[in-house]
């Protein structure tokens, strides 16, 4: 059965860089029937100090996100990298404290937005636009971490009009890896090349992902190739496509 709402936990690089993205995941709900609550407050999900061994300002950066969300029904992210801290990191983050139970219950709600679609609100797709040759990039975090298993691939396939050209080492970094890039620019500057090259290579109008930071590290690479290949959010791309204008 399907759940009547969910809660849409922006993210803090949608919000700051990608807010088309964040309110195209909302239609995406909202057309499916489903009721989308989108609490005030949010922040970040604490990632960031968690990665760089920060683990009690990363518990309180959680804390308050979880608060935000208090109903027992299903939470819902356009970024597999911060749904995989969400619902794999924090009952890590929490084990052993006072209200571990409480964020474990969380955790377990957790989805990303992709897989909310195919995996629990199984929705069917009509393509409306334009032929278009696009390539998929599989972010580091959603693929390994959260585990995400094909679900943007299979709302990808059912687009008529979309064709997906492979990209040669689809499942490379990017480069990008949070605080990876702050603490190792020249390293994150060569693998974020690499991958626009790849990009490039396929003859692609557009590079998706499903994660804002693989988004940035891309794009910036390419302008800077000068290249008129752009990187786009799944969300944003699957609302243009199947939204009557």
């Amino acid at each position: 059965m399907h759940p009547e709402r969910v809660y849409f936990y922006g993210t803090c690089l949608v919000d700051l860089f990608y807010p088309e993205a964040g309110m195209a995941g909302i239609r995406l709900l909202r057309r499916a029937g489903v009721e989308v609550l989108f609490p005030d407050g949010q922040t970040c999900c604490g990632q960031p100090a968690f990665n760089c061994g920060y683990w009690e300002e990363a518990r309180g950066v959680a804390r308050s996100q979880v608060a935000l969300f208090p109903l027992d029904i299903p939470v819902v992210l356009p970024s597999g990298s911060c749904a995989g801290m969400m619902r794999n990191h924090y009952p890590e983050l929490f084990h052993g404290e006072p209200d571990e139970a409480r964020v474990r219950a969380f955790s377990g709600r957790v989805f990303e937005l992709t897989q909310f679609l195919v995996d629990v609100l199984e929705v069917k797709l009509e393509d409306l636009g334009e032929p278009v040759k696009v390539t998929w990039h599989s972010s580091c975090h959603a693929l390994r971490d959260l585990g995400l298993a094909g679900q943007p691939q299979a709302l990808l396939g059912q687009l008529a009009n979309v064709e997906v050209a492979p990209l040669a080492r689809e499942r490379e970094c990017c480069g990008f890896g949070g605080t990876f890039s702050v603490r190792h620019p020249e390293i994150s500057g060569a693998m974020a090349c690499d991958k626009a090259a790849d990009a490039v290579a396929t003859g692609a109008s557009r590079v998706l992902s499903t994660d804002g930071g693989c988004l940035l590290n891309v794009q910036g690479a390419l302008e800077a190739k000068g290249a008129a290949l752009r990187a786009q959010h799944i969300a944003e791309f699957l609302w243009e496509r199947t939204h009557a204008r």
